[in-house]
């Protein structure tokens, strides 16, 4: 986002640490009134001379009080998407302080905290493109989140089928191994099929997005429900081939069945996906 919508001041300021990975990021949207329905956001930055005063709250913020930069959209003129401004905000700035750490379902190996902005100073400078963009800049930020978190579920619905395939060789019933069972190789087929496909849509959304293609938003939608409904469907089933086995820490299984079940409702629910789907092909 830095990239696409900062000048280059901004691009030299941020974009060396964040490419080596010395300093990481959270994307903040999200608040406690404005999930889905991002456009309501109530996070306030008022112009006083070369700063915005910040005030407000972001909710489920990935990251939060560990990384270094955030990319807030606030609310810097009237109700609605066009009001939305995005401002960059360094971790140490005064009247930026973080939640308690949410204790989750899954995806414990980073901290969820409410990131909160009280009287907060940033300079306009830190202000990404023009004011009145910030909606169109947080979408098109989604875009790509989309397909990463598609990716990362893709990765755990295969890490997940990788393990039953070398369980389901050793684990023997009636004498033989589960692996000789007609109804189980059936199973693990149609996983292995589906990853293929999923994996396939994916690798599609993502060559439209870099050409900049114009359905490239739609197929980005379409990509993300197919790969994360896909990725945990996966690895639902690996745990079942698993059996009580399945359901046992010790397999790690169930941590990978908890940790993609979160991909269905980040970078936008699922059934936020198909609304954009059919907005697009309404013509909406």
């Amino acid at each position: 986002m830095i990239d696409s919508f900062g000048d280059e001041a901004q691009r030299q300021k941020w974009l060396p640490g964040l490419c080596s990975m010395d300093l990481l990021s959270s994307y903040c949207l999200t608040e406690p009134g404005a999930g889905s329905d991002a456009g309501a956001l109530k996070t306030r930055a008022v112009r006083d001379g070369d700063h915005y005063v910040v005030n407000g709250v972001k909710q489920f913020i990935s990251g939060a009080g560990v990384s270094d930069v955030y990319i807030v959209m606030a609310r810097t003129g009237a109700e609605g998407a066009g009001g939305i401004s995005t401002l960059v905000i360094e971790k140490d700035t005064p009247g930026l302080s973080f939640g308690a750490e949410e204790k989750k379902m899954g995806w414990n190996a980073q901290p969820t905290r409410q990131v909160v902005f009280e009287d907060l100073r940033v300079p306009v400078a830190n202000r990404l493109g023009d004011e009145g963009i910030g909606f169109k800049i947080a979408m098109a930020g989604l875009d790509g989140g989309r397909l990463n978190i598609g990716a990362c579920s893709l990765g755990g619905a295969q890490a997940a089928l990788d393990k039953s395939v070398g369980y389901m060789r050793e684990r023997k019933a009636f004498g033989k191994p589960i692996a000789q069972f007609q109804a189980l190789q059936f199973t693990l087929a149609d996983m292995a099929t589906e990853l293929e496909a999923a994996r396939t849509f994916i690798w599609r959304a993502a060559a439209a997005l870099d050409a900049k293609a114009h359905d490239a938003t739609k197929l980005c939608a379409m990509a993300k429900r197919i790969a994360t409904d896909t990725g945990f469907d996966v690895a639902n089933k690996a745990l079942q081939l698993h059996g009580g086995y399945g359901y046992l820490a010790d397999y790690g299984i169930e941590k990978i069945v908890r940790d993609l079940r979160v991909h269905q409702i980040l970078e936008g629910t699922n059934e936020i996906m198909r609304l954009i789907v059919a907005r697009d092909l309404l013509g909406r």
